[in-house]
């Protein structure tokens, strides 16, 4: 009977999701979320996209110059999520000019983004190839090994770069994801020993706090409400919130839940943030995952 319950709830998420949304009063408790008003498009990067255009129909510019513009309105592009847009400008860039670490830091974020993690790992090592101090490639390649299973070697990463900057908190964050996979037993009291050394002035070490089981998930939108001076930081705070709440409720295999706020990450259009880039990654594994199951439980109901 046990075993019934279980192929049912499988495949009612997983028809939730493929149906294009969990429902709310049903298999979710997020029925009334907080969302801030999606980020679009400001006036001034529509200008500085069409000041770019003309600059780039200039006869009489040379490579290094042409190379930086395409780098400019590549991060435009990836600003206000046309990614393959900006993917084609950033290409268009590191032809005329190879020795860009900055590119090839966002490439493998790209590459991440779509799974292929051998295309990751080799961009992320090209850009610490050309700054070893890279603010972020080391980082990026240790989610990205994350990703790709690799957990050990992304813990290595992961580390390095969170002792780094201790203070912090998304650096003691991504650590404590990898931990789960690699130290589960140990991953919470190490968030925990983390959390007490930080000095914690940054808003972040609210979400790490949810993460620990201290402050609640209502207590953590009530601050975001309470202490957000516009629209835009609200958005942004809430991209974040919702992302790491996702994956708290995905390792519970609370699924549904997991869904309806990875999918709440992606409302605000935050495109830039880490934690928007990889809610349609996590999105796809799961609804991967959640296939898989209803396939097996078919192939067994044929085999009774």
């Amino acid at each position: 009977m046990a075993l019934l319950a279980k192929r049912f709830k499988y495949a009612a998420i997983a028809m939730a999701i493929m149906l294009g949304g969990c429902s709310t009063n049903t298999y979710s408790s997020w029925e009334q979320p907080l969302i801030a008003v999606p980020l679009q498009p400001t006036i001034q990067q529509q200008i500085q996209l069409a000041r770019i255009d003309q600059l780039l129909g200039r006869s009489d510019l040379d490579d290094e110059t042409r190379s930086q513009i395409f780098y400019e309105r590549g991060l435009l592009h990836d600003g206000i999520g046309l990614r393959d847009l900006a993917r084609l400008d950033f290409n268009q860039s590191l032809s005329l000019y190879p020795a860009q670490p900055d590119i090839f830091n966002i490439l493998g974020v790209y590459f991440t983004q779509s799974a292929h993690f051998d295309a990751a790992y080799e961009a992320f090592d090209s850009a610490l190839e050309l700054d070893v101090s890279h603010p972020f490639a080391q980082r990026n390649r240790g989610i990205a090994l994350y990703y790709g299973g690799r957990f050990q070697l992304a813990r290595q990463d992961l580390l390095a770069h969170y002792e780094q900057d201790p203070n912090d908190p998304y650096r003691s964050i991504w650590l404590y994801m990898v931990e789960l996979e690699t130290e589960p037993e140990k991953a919470k009291q190490n968030l925990k020993n983390r959390f007490d050394r930080a000095e914690r002035e940054d808003w972040g070490w609210n979400i790490a706090s949810v993460l620990m089981d201290g402050e609640t998930e209502q207590q953590l939108l009530d601050n975001i409400v309470k202490k957000s001076e516009t629209n835009e930081q609200m958005a942004e705070r809430l991209t974040e919130s919702y992302f790491y709440m996702a994956k708290r409720y995905q390792h519970k295999k609370q699924y549904a839940e997991a869904v309806q706020l990875y999918k709440l990450t992606l409302s605000g259009n935050v495109y830039e943030f880490v934690e928007h880039r990889f809610a349609s990654l996590e999105l796809n594994r799961l609804l991967a995952s959640l296939q898989g199951e209803t396939e097996n439980i078919s192939a067994d109901d044929e085999e009774l």
